[in-house]
């Protein structure tokens, strides 16, 4: 069997470009696209599953669709711990080079255990190894691992199980949906993995199909694309599918994203460039909106940059002249006009325009409850958290305001312990959260 699983490798690779020989910067965004799909159905030890395979199938055709040159299927008897190690620490080290993306994707069974520390660590399930043995397990280390010795430029984990157990870049305190010169990105180092689910829940299939992967595969094909500018990220990807499942299953299942490594993001669906020309002014309607979204790119530019705030501020105003019912823009424009021009009561007036004309985005109630709370309107700051936690029940930013507001505000120590409780359990480490629980004499620890 093993000497099949190599000969299987050797073949699927061996029209591969020899990293090494990737000298100088790619014309596109990448030299080469990879994706390797890993399905088990048919387990020697463990239960035996009835789609993995099937969803991989589903998952290759969906990525095979955005241009990757090399699609790799390895499914049931062939997907071992051996035949997987071998992939993810012989094979693909040596052909991957320095300016390639690679897809890992895995529908199978998972698990978490501890480490020596107490931590979680989480891990896939080979086709010959035990559900609760990991040894012969790939761990999330060895995902990581993996992640070090690749040379790729942007790596993307793509799970189709419930785990977690990983080390995590820490988040900003609010996504700020969009983003200045997506292709920029390629030029940042970006280890991003995105699971169908948190630990001990089940992905919930249907027409046996699993969901996570259907719409995986609906949010490549461009549903993801939020701000509708052409370009998909993995990012972008991401938050799509956590808000789709959570809503389609009533939040019974938490698909979990985070950046492992690095400060980029995955290109999945390369849009196009310099659509608007500087000082160019537009005559149509969809110039108007091309217009807007580079303007607000160059906002958020500047904001990274730090350089003066009012220069980012002139720019969202004029994006708001051309597109007047641009959500996005309200949100930045309300976010910057409350932590870096200090002026709650234009912050106010574009949040509850950001909550007009992009209801569905948690960052427009999160930022109107943010500017509520600095106003002391206690009752609608709670409101408009409680309506940004509804979008995304795990979101720990949100739930530690609402948790802050219950505790310090309003006095609902009831509320303050259930809020307080759920931040915990979403990783949230904050020591104030943890000493109000211990002092109100419920548990810390989730």
């Amino acid at each position: 069997m093993t000497r099949t699983v190599l000969a299987v490798c050797s073949v699927a690779f061996r029209t591969a470009a020899i990293a090494d020989a990737q000298l100088g910067r790619p014309e596109g965004l990448y030299y080469k696209s990879w994706a390797v799909i890993f399905g088990i159905d048919d387990y020697l030890l463990a239960p035996k599953l009835t789609t993995s395979v099937a969803n991989g199938k589903v998952a290759a055709e969906a990525i095979r669709k955005l241009k990757f040159e090399e699609v790799i299927e390895v499914y049931d008897k062939k997907a071992s711990s051996r035949g997987m190690q071998h992939i993810l620490n012989n094979v693909l080290p040596r052909k991957v080079g320095r300016h390639d993306r690679v897809i890992i994707y895995f529908a199978g069974h998972a698990g978490v255990t501890q480490d020596r520390n107490g931590k979680d660590l989480g891990y896939l399930v080979p086709s010959d190894a035990h559900t609760n043995n990991v040894s012969k397990a790939v761990t999330m280390d060895d995902l990581k691992e993996f992640s070090r010795r690749v040379m790729a430029k942007h790596i993307l984990f793509i799970i189709d199980a419930g785990v977690s157990g990983w080390e995590i870049t820490a988040p900003q305190q609010l996504s700020l949906e969009g983003r200045a010169a997506p292709e920029e990105d390629t030029d940042k180092r970006a280890v991003e993995i995105l699971t169908a689910a948190n630990k001990g829940e089940a992905s919930v299939q249907q027409d046996a199909q699993s969901l996570f992967t259907r719409t995986l595969a609906d949010g490549l094909q461009g549903a993801a694309d939020a701000d509708k500018n052409g370009w998909l990220m993995a990012s972008e990807l991401g938050a799509y599918i956590k808000q789709q499942i959570e809503k389609a299953t009533a939040g019974a299942q938490h698909p979990q994203v985070a950046r492992i490594d690095g400060d980029g993001d995955m290109i999945l669906i390369e849009g196009k460039k310099g659509t608007f020309r500087a000082g160019a002014e537009p005559t149509t309607e969809a110039e108007r909106i091309v217009a807007a979204k580079d303007l607000y790119d160059k906002a958020f530019t500047i904001l990274q940059q730090q350089r003066p705030p009012q220069e980012a501020l002139n720019s969202l105003n004029k994006a708001l002249e051309y597109n007047p019912t641009y959500g996005d823009a309200y949100i930045l424009k309300s976010y910057l006009l409350l932590e870096y021009l200090f002026k709650p009561d234009e912050a106010l007036e574009a949040a509850q325009q950001a909550v007009k004309y992009a209801p569905d985005k948690q960052d427009s109630h999160y930022t109107l409850g943010l500017i509520l709370l600095k106003k002391q309107r206690y009752q609608e700051a709670e409101q408009a958290l409680v309506r940004a936690l509804a979008l995304n029940p795990s979101n720990a930013d949100v739930l530690l305001s609402l948790g802050d507001l219950y505790a310090e505000e309003l006095k609902d120590q009831k509320k303050a312990v259930e809020t307080y409780t759920k931040y915990l359990k979403t990783g949230g480490a904050e020591a104030r959260a943890k000493a109000y629980l211990e002092k109100a004499g419920a548990p810390a620890k989730p």
